[in-house]
């Protein structure tokens, strides 16, 4: 889980699977909305590292390797506002497919 607080006092608890299905990496979102790879298998997944990107981001570091993601503050708050219709989209992606978390 991360925890993540805003100045204007918005407030989020996003977990490692959410992130890390919704990584902002090329290789998770591709290079237009078409390209958007469902990510399965990863209910499990941790947070191992983070790592600030000049003031406007961070890196995070899963331990299943994925680490090319640089999450701005903008997306994380994004990502936070959104969880729900984001969550039920990639469940139902998921579902559509036949994998699983």
């Amino acid at each position: 889980m991360l925890h993540v607080a805003f100045d204007n006092g918005g407030a989020f608890d996003l977990t490692a699977e959410y992130l890390r299905v919704e990584s902002p990496s090329a290789e998770v979102q591709g290079h237009s909305p078409s390209e958007k790879k469902t990510i399965p298998g990863k209910q499990n997944v941790a947070i191992r590292e983070i790592h600030p990107t000049g003031n406007y981001a961070v890196r995070l570091v899963f331990d299943d390797g994925h680490s090319t993601g640089i999450y701005s503050w903008s997306y994380l708050h994004e990502l936070g506002e959104q969880h729900g219709p984001k969550w039920r989209d990639y469940l139902a992606k998921l579902k559509a497919a036949g994998l699983a978390r």
